[in-house]
């Protein structure tokens, strides 16, 4: 599976007025960075840079004088692309902007089943917050200290990390066919493959016979409807240990 994670910066807030002045997107194959990225300063074509913006980004008019247009840009941002999943934080803001610049140039809108928006994913597995790209830094260890201003490129590798984190993709990337080191029984230690085997006979119950009748006397109170009766394991081997069954 391919994904590109990207970022925007733009001249200001309206995506019908404003337009995008920097791009920078990462390459994920299956999770994991393939070293592809692509990054470019886009001329805005006469729309000036707002005030509030730049305290962000730090990108001026004059930074941007000499740069070519997005329809200069549109082939090359296309073709990498392609038809990977867009993946941004807060992205109905970059996938705004990009689907109105596409429409000035008469090509057509982001699906919307291509993008993932990480900032919906930390909402929903940190509900407390903060999930801002830096707050999500912070509590994935990830180190964004040289991060004093915004910047397409350098945010989309951040997030890159973020991303992986907030999926568990490092865990699901593990596996047990490594070289581990394996001491022997006279102590000497030898590189081998971990392997894991299955018992011959799993182990036996650790709950106790006076544990499953107690179990089995509380969902007994509980009536003949409690699902328990029904999904419960335990409470039917205690009626089967107490003869009910």
């Amino acid at each position: 599976m391919r994904e590109i994670i990207f970022d925007t910066e733009t001249t200001g807030l309206d995506a019908r007025e404003d337009r995008i002045i920097e791009f920078g997107g990462v390459e994920l194959v299956n999770r994991f960075p393939t070293g592809q990225t692509i990054h470019f300063y886009i001329n805005p074509q006469g729309r000036p840079v707002h005030p509030d913006a730049q305290a962000v980004h730090g990108i001026s008019d004059a930074d941007l004088a000499d740069k070519p247009t997005f329809p200069d840009l549109v082939e090359k941002l296309q073709a990498f692309l392609g038809d990977a999943m867009l993946v941004a934080h807060n992205a109905n803001f970059d996938i705004g902007f990009l689907d109105a610049e596409f429409a000035r140039l008469g090509l057509p809108r982001v699906d919307p089943a291509r993008v993932v928006d990480t900032l919906a994913i930390a909402r929903r597995k940190h509900p407390m917050g903060p999930n801002s790209l830096d707050a999500l830094c912070r509590r994935y260890g990830i180190d964004n200290s040289h991060r004093t201003k915004h910047g397409a490129l350098l945010d989309s590798e951040l997030l890159a990390e973020v991303y992986i984190e907030l999926i568990g993709g490092r865990q699901a990337a593990f596996s047990l066919d490594v070289q581990v080191e394996i001491v022997t029984a006279v102590g000497e230690a030898e590189a081998g493959p971990a392997t894991a085997r299955q018992r011959e006979r799993p182990l036996g119950s650790r709950v106790s016979r006076i544990e499953l009748e107690a179990h089995a006397r509380l969902v007994a109170g509980l009536g003949d409807a409690a699902i328990w009766r029904e999904v419960d394991p335990a409470y039917q081997a205690a009626e089967a240990i107490s003869g009910k069954v």
